[in-house]
């Protein structure tokens, strides 16, 4: 029986590009072009290897990263981070949680490294302690403009963080993407534990028909940019303010501000 490996990456060609060359391995390879379409892949097959990105829209490489260490902690398969901003956050690799790093660079150079990276994991699926697990594909140098985008990421993420009200961003399938940390707090969930899972299941199951009913009529109502409510969760009111989220004119999702009440 081959190998299964799940390669996760908005890039297509790069998703080709690592299929081809994984699967020249014996590996039967797994696509996913998101974070969130990665835990949904993850969550019902078993692999043997993961390959993820780390900037990708919905759930991040990082955030899927700490996703599967938390869902999956008795795995025993290497996860290879492969990233064009790996040179920009080599002061953070620890933070990211990978057991391996390949540089993104010129493609003529990635099949190379990318395999010598499949040797060493197929002799030593992981590194030893301390050991030397980041790959670059020739002499990489950080770059302003990503330095700069890495830099608006985390004000982006600092304002969400710092706004003082609870925020959790759906995607238009009703499961969950993001959230900050107040609204964690409200629900008594880590991120992991809320990632990909469907809006209602944070809300008591007498309040999931009016969680609905909120999505339903700020998306079906022109008139409506909000739909406010109030719901008990644990033992707190909160209240709930449903917006829907917009990206180029074109709904997305929907935002969920929570506020505990008895902290006005």
């Amino acid at each position: 029986m081959s190998k299964k490996a799940l390669v996760v990456d908005n890039d297509f060609f790069f998703v080709e590009f690592l299929t081809e060359l994984l699967e020249k391995r014996g590996y039967e390879v797994i696509k996913a072009y998101d974070g969130k379409e990665g835990i949904s892949k993850l969550e019902e097959e078993s692999v043997d290897l993961l390959f993820v990105d780390l900037v990708m829209p919905k759930i991040n490489g990082k955030q899927f990263i700490k996703f599967t260490r938390k869902k999956f902690p008795d795995a025993r398969f290497p996860i290879i981070t492969i990233s064009g901003t790996l040179i920009e956050q080599l002061d953070g690799l620890n933070e990211i949680g990978a057991d391996y790093y390949i540089a993104k660079g010129p493609m003529e150079q990635m099949a190379d490294h990318v395999n010598k990276c499949m040797d060493r994991i197929e002799k030593q699926p992981f590194p030893p302690p301390n050991g030397e697990d980041l790959l670059e594909p020739g002499k990489l140098y950080p770059r302003q403009a990503t330095v700069e985008l890495m830099d608006t990421v985390v004000f982006h993420q600092a304002v969400t963080e710092s706004i003082g009200i609870g925020i959790i961003v759906v995607d238009r399938d009703a499961r969950i993407i993001n959230a900050n940390s107040l609204a964690l707090t409200i629900v008594n969930r880590s991120l992991e534990e809320a990632l990909n899972r469907p809006i209602t299941a944070v809300f008591p199951k007498i309040e999931k028909a009016k969680v609905i009913d909120a999505l339903k009529g700020v998306i079906q109502s022109e008139e409506s940019r909000k739909i406010t409510f109030y719901s008990t969760i644990r033992s707190q009111n909160i209240r709930i303010i449903v917006s829907p989220l917009k990206i180029d004119g074109k709904i997305a999702g929907w935002i969920v501000a929570m506020e505990d009440t008895n902290n006005g």
